[in-house]
């Protein structure tokens, strides 16, 4: 389970101002809210790209962008897991969402809540039917899609898998589950970056537990 972590906007470079920001809480979002924020992060990154895209590049540059959203301020854009598949790192949630058009997988069901969104091009293209509400980006993760997208859009599928198979896609648990605070280290967060993650995660599971 993953969760973002609004107000946390500024670069921890010390010990001192990670306790400054240590009080900020963070939000469990539902089901449906993890939606909502998926479906406007792929919106932005097809939107950034012309409307259209195949569903590796997308994830790709998703997770790419995310390893540096952990690795500056902490929070991921995606606020659900990766999972470490033969290709390269997977946003579930999003995955989901995209198979359900097909009306396969886990929310097959919910095809009608996605088709005003997005529209496949054969099985795996996806070309976006609206605009992404800006509400539900901040301005740093906005920014970092950017990066992610000028960075990798034009690599081929072989590079952006290569790419993608780092330290914490083959650091993923028996499951597949790729750790925030690995991708935060591909990022190049500092040791203070690194003990502000960590203890949230401890805090959440705390709270869930």
């Amino acid at each position: 389970m993953v969760f973002k972590y609004p107000m946390c906007f500024h670069y921890i470079d010390s010990y001192s101002f990670l306790a400054e920001i240590s009080s900020f809480i963070p939000v469990m979002y539902s089901l449906a809210e993890k939606r909502e924020i998926i479906i406007n992060a792929l919106l932005y990154i097809l939107q950034r790209m012309g409307g259209v895209g195949d569903f590796h590049k997308v994830f790709k540059i998703l997770y790419f962008a995310d390893e540096k959203h952990l690795a500056r301020y902490g929070a991921a854009i995606n606020p659900d897991t990766y999972t470490a598949m033969a290709y390269g790192p997977v946003p579930s949630m999003a995955y989901d969402i995209l198979k359900a058009l097909r009306h396969e997988g886990f929310m097959a069901e919910l095809c009608d809540e996605f088709t005003p969104y997005f529209e496949l091009i054969g099985k795996y293209t996806v070309r976006a039917k609206q605009l992404p509400d800006s509400d539900y980006l901040s301005e740093s993760e906005r920014a970092c899609l950017d990066e992610s997208i000028q960075e990798n859009e034009c690599l081929p599928f072989s590079g952006r898998t290569e790419k993608s198979h780092d330290m914490a896609y083959e650091n993923a648990d028996e499951e597949g589950a790729i750790s925030f605070i690995d991708m935060a280290k591909v990022g190049g967060a500092n040791e203070a970056m690194l003990k502000y993650i960590s203890s949230n995660i401890e805090n959440q599971t705390a709270d869930i537990s």
